[in-house]
């Protein structure tokens, strides 16, 4: 019997976000047999909100980025549910390691300097995000602020890169291809809209239709998911078919699948994952593309221990300061980007810490960790900041379901002629049969990296599904 929508068995493997997009659109459109393979305990992916300090808190996606042709934003524009955070951040203080804070109206303008010093327009086309930061930042600052000190010209730039490097989940921006500002689309307005209360979770429950007065229940998905399934073997075969293996001896067997795990996953395990293997262009696009990794740190207080005025900082290293710090235990502070209070959480500091160094702190203890928190507190500033009463962080490497934050393009997508379209692409079987797509924010080609890049490519698979079985009756 031919198969249609109806008949048609789809495993999802993810319980992402662009997995829980694929999944309800197919219901939506008259697929009844659709399965999601999650291999943590629970749903979301790199979604994770949890309770913390006055409300909630993401240890993962945090920020819905802008508005125009979003399609988070447009789910949700007209409830209520994001808040803008403005200028918020703006007053934030640079502050080098001598305890010196730079003045904020000098501050604004070497700033202003760095941010119209990256990548824009159509060209350039060849090179490296950092070699071309660095190169219009000095030829802007001999024209523009010449009188400025050249030391702390240089900190301020180390800074900025250290920052950016953070936004686009790189170890640092000469691994990042002058590309990316062409292929990645930035959505106009604020890029840091903001859930309120409500963390993003609340993205997820509308997802799949369920009411904010029953948050732990599934709604569209309810009894398709099954969580603590990890999937260790895809198997393209004849007759047109998929055949799943599961670690804990479970095996499934697919007309479809749709795979949302994420790219440091498929690094690390596609060669073993996937019977035949993978065509050489999805490799060559698994291997060119990068996953970085940056984590958070949340620390809550009895009360906010930053001064009035004061909505955080910006951390700027003298470079004997940065000599001596690296012969130290406590070397990984240097990636911290910066710490800054949360809005609807008056009580807590955060910190973000990327790249290697955000690494090598999963590794550390709580203990220890915040033994290095302390060390840069007082290193930096004039004012005391008391032990935490509580702290949390995210650990998305040493997952073993994550491997990493989000996905960049670098040079070696460049020099590999590859993208978010390789990995994107459709895997056959020998029969012909499209028995293996793929999603998740990494296969997105303009919106790599964001919560609305991977819902959009959850949502092309499902629609790749939806147009392979146009023809068929909608009963089986």
């Amino acid at each position: 019997m031919e198969k249609c929508r109806a008949s048609s068995r789809i495993v999802i493997i993810g319980a992402g976000v662009s997995g829980i997009a694929a999944a309800t659109r197919l219901l939506q459109n008259n697929f009844h047999n659709v399965q999601i393979l999650e291999a943590e305990n629970r749903i979301g992916g790199r979604i994770n909100t949890v309770y913390f300090g006055d409300n909630v808190i993401d240890l993962g996606a945090q920020w819905c980025h802008g508005k125009q042709q979003n399609c988070v934003y447009d789910m949700v524009k007209d409830m209520g549910i994001l808040h803008e955070t403005g200028d918020y951040y703006s007053p934030i203080k640079r502050v080098r390691s001598n305890k010196e804070v730079i003045p904020h109206e000098l501050a604004t303008k070497i700033h202003d300097i760095a941010v119209k010093s990256m990548p824009s327009g159509p060209h350039p086309v060849v090179g490296s995000f950092g070699t071309h930061l660095a190169q219009e930042y000095w030829r802007r600052i001999e024209s523009e602020l010449p009188e400025l000190d050249r030391t702390v010209a240089s900190e301020s730039l180390n800074t900025f890169a250290k920052h950016e490097s953070s936004i686009i989940g790189a170890d640092n921006l000469f691994e990042v291809s002058v590309r990316e500002h062409i292929e990645y689309h930035e959505c106009d307005g604020d890029k840091l809209l903001h859930w309120g209360t409500k963390g993003f979770r609340r993205f997820l429950r509308l997802l799949m239709h369920v009411s904010e007065d029953s948050p732990e229940e599934l709604g569209l998905l309810k009894g398709r998911v099954q969580l603590a399934k990890k999937v260790t073997k895809i198997e393209l075969a004849c007759p047109r078919k998929v055949i799943l293996r599961c670690e804990d001896g479970d095996y499934f067997e697919a007309d479809h699948v749709i795979c949302t795990v994420s790219l440091g996953v498929l690094q690390e395990q596609h060669e073993k994952l996937f019977i035949p293997p993978l065509p050489a262009a999805k490799v060559n696009a698994i291997r060119g593309l990068t996953l970085g990794t940056v984590n958070k740190l949340y620390l809550e207080y009895g009360k906010q221990p930053l001064p009035d005025g004061w909505v955080g900082f910006f951390c700027l290293w003298l470079e004997q300061d940065l000599t001596e710090l690296r012969k130290t235990e406590h070397f990984w502070v240097e990636g911290i980007t910066g710490v800054h209070m949360i809005t609807c959480q008056p009580r807590m500091l955060m910190a973000w810490v990327n790249g290697p160094h955000g690494r090598h702190m999963e590794n550390l203890s709580d203990e220890k960790v915040l033994e290095g928190l302390q060390w840069l507190f007082r290193k930096f500033l004039t004012f005391e900041i008391p032990p935490p009463q509580r702290f949390v962080r995210s650990k998305w490497f040493s997952n073993p379901n994550f491997r990493g934050s989000w996905s960049h393009r670098p040079t070696k997508a460049d020099e590999r002629k590859t993208g978010p379209w390789d990995l994107e692409s459709p895997v056959l079987g020998e029969d012909g049969h499209m028995g293996l797509l793929f999603a998740g924010e990494a296969s997105s080609r303009n919106y790599f990296s964001t919560v609305h890049g991977a819902v959009e490519a959850g949502y092309r698979e499902a629609d790749r599904l939806i147009g392979h079985y146009t023809s068929c009756s909608v009963k089986a």
